[in-house]
């Protein structure tokens, strides 16, 4: 389906006038896995982005690698470089004699914008452990070290830490992945569709107790700041509903599951960002979650000349 075909999922209102739409692709599923749902192309490979990462923190554990709590979450993060991550990124560092030099992650400034702000007027500048995804390459190098891995060719698609995270995604999902592309953190990308991933993520909060994948979900949901940050959707969510898992992803890909097995996947073709909140929220609601921090969540206000003017909204 083309993009000019896929359903608009949010709208922009301005002065009370549509001044645009985003479009894309959603689906529900309900407590047995069965499509609820669904909006566009859902059945469509799209590339994951950061909404892979709780797979690859599987592969991290398959690694034989001990993770634990903060770090076992920040694994599976897109964190917001605050201090707590930075030190928690060191720590996994530290802890299996590496240093920061060892990330292949590019210099980046933190994904929050108010640290980012914050650290460019104390005369900071970009850093690859700043960069959202140094927790998960952090355990990646960890498990490397520890099996005696290279540990210069980490991001190569046919290194042993990404054979295991390519296991991880297709096993959790059910699919085979129908591309290979490269991550903005310069790891492999490997595209699903959004059902496949919302099976995933329904997998991961209803696998066996001490299982790889229902311990990556339990840090996840005990420890959301680490996989986001005090100012993020993710964190305010798994805070706020008991047993959620959530996680976004670059251009507009999210992911969630309840503790039922419950879940939710959609991306917003032009990876619109103002139009993740909105969305999320109906999509919940669609569920049948209700809380007030979906209030929070959806709330994107357009401004003119200093005053809300209008908002962006779910379309569904």
């Amino acid at each position: 389906m083309s993009q000019s075909a896929l359903p608009a999922l949010a709208e922009v209102i301005r002065s009370g006038f549509t001044e645009g739409r985003h479009r894309g692709s959603l689906v529900l599923l309900d407590a047995d896995g069965a499509v609820a749902f669904a909006l566009g192309a859902p059945e469509q490979p799209v590339f994951p982005r950061s909404t892979a990462k709780p797979f690859q923190a599987v592969a991290t554990l398959r690694a034989g690698l001990e993770l634990h709590g903060e770090q076992l979450a920040l694994a599976a993060s897109s964190h917001s470089a605050e201090p707590f991550h930075r030190a928690a990124v060191r720590r996994i560092l530290t802890d299996a004699g590496l240093t920061e030099a060892a990330l292949r992650t590019p210099a980046d400034l933190p994904l929050d914008e108010v640290e980012a702000e914050e650290l460019l007027r104390s005369g900071g500048q970009r850093e690859p452990i700043l960069m959202d995804c140094s927790g998960k390459h952090a355990g990646w190098l960890a498990a490397c070290a520890a099996n005696g891995w290279d540990l210069e060719s980490y991001l190569d698609p046919e290194h042993p830490i990404q054979r295991l995270a390519r296991t991880a995604l297709e096993e959790g999902t059910g699919e085979r992945a129908a591309h290979t592309g490269t991550d903005g953190c310069g790891a492999p990308l490997l595209a699903v569709s959004l059902t496949g991933l919302a099976r995933g993520y329904r997998a991961l909060v209803l696998a066996g107790p001490g299982t790889e994948q229902r311990r990556v979900a339990d840090a996840m949901r005990a420890h959301p700041e680490y996989v986001a940050g005090t100012r993020r959707a993710d964190t305010w969510l798994m805070r706020a509903v008991p047993g959620a898992l959530s996680k976004m992803g670059a251009e507009a890909v999210q992911v969630v599951a309840l503790p039922d097995g419950r879940a939710l996947a959609f991306k917003i073709e032009d990876g619109a960002e103002r139009a993740r909140g909105p969305v999320l929220a109906a999509a919940l609601r669609r569920l049948g979650v209700e809380d007030p921090v979906l209030d929070r969540i959806a709330a994107a206000p357009l401004h003119g000349g200093g005053q809300v003017v209008g908002e962006v909204r779910a379309a569904f």
